[in-house]
């Protein structure tokens, strides 16, 4: 909690709400605003079945509660995805729930993503993102990582690999702070409170979840630094990874099946890294 608050501090401390993306990827004057309020030009869309082009509108920017958002309808699975690449950098985002799921997600819990350090060809992974380290949004798993391992365009792989402090119980890993630490690649590990009894359904909520109920804005944060990366779900630090194998790359926020609002998307260059 200690940490959160500081980081909280200091992230507002060198907020600069007109900062905007450079070609190169570069801060100009401090953090960077990668949703600017009126229009998605710091980002390209990628979907599953039309690539490219978006005749379905999954992606647009919207008024909601009164402000400008980007609304993710999740009717098709693709992403949102930063033109330029990023490294070593504290990313700050506020999302929300809407109400409808579609597809194959139609009627199981909410779920989209925000993919980090994303590598290679647009679509190596499961045809519509990208080989990168995921950090979760899910109803009940906010702050779990995956890793979304691909390849790249000469065929060759492209390896996503963790290194979490963790229990495990079955075939699940939980972060646990002291815990013995453990190497995976292309698997998941859950946040420290992810609800054992967890379900794959709409309005899922754990006793310990730490994300705002539905309808409200959850801020989430993953703060990369070098081969470190700390998840934050409403300034709780849920999750500690270290020895990521994917260090730098896009950003790219899922549709994936469910309506997700983003009012907040900035992104502050660590002063510092590992």
């Amino acid at each position: 909690m200690a940490l959160a608050a500081a980081l909280a501090v200091g992230l507002a401390g060198c907020a600069a709400p007109n900062s905007q993306v450079a070609p190169d990827g570069k801060a100009k004057g401090g953090t960077l605003r990668l949703f600017n309020g009126k229009d998605l030009a710091n980002f390209y869309t990628f979907l599953e079945k039309h690539r490219y082009e978006d005749p379905l509108r999954v992606f647009t920017v919207v008024k909601e509660d009164g402000a400008p958002a980007i609304r993710v309808s999740g009717e098709e699975f693709g992403g949102l995805t930063t033109r330029a690449e990023f490294e070593n950098y504290h990313l700050v985002v506020e999302f929300k729930w809407g109400t409808r799921t579609w597809g194959r997600r139609f009627n199981k819990a909410m779920d989209s993503g925000i993919l980090l350090h994303c590598t290679g060809p647009d679509g190596n992974y499961a045809g519509f993102w990208m080989a990168s380290v995921e950090c979760q949004i899910i109803e009940g798993g906010c702050g779990d990582f995956l890793m979304l391992e691909a390849k790249d365009a000469d065929g060759q792989p492209i390896k996503s690999s963790l290194t979490v402090e963790c229990e495990q119980s079955g075939n699940e890993y939980w972060y646990r702070p002291g815990a013995p630490p453990l190497t995976r690649g292309e698997g998941r590990f859950n946040w420290y409170g992810r609800d054992p009894l967890w379900q794959d359904v709409k309005g899922f909520r754990g006793r310990r979840d730490v994300e705002s109920p539905a309808g409200q804005w959850t801020r989430i944060e993953a703060i990369c630094d070098g081969d470190k990366i700390t998840n934050l779900v409403n300034g709780q630090v849920v999750n500690i990874a270290t020895g990521s194998r994917l260090r730098k790359g896009k950003i790219l926020f899922q549709s994936e099946g469910a309506e997700i609002f983003y009012r907040r998307i900035e992104l502050a260059p660590l002063k510092s890294s590992r």
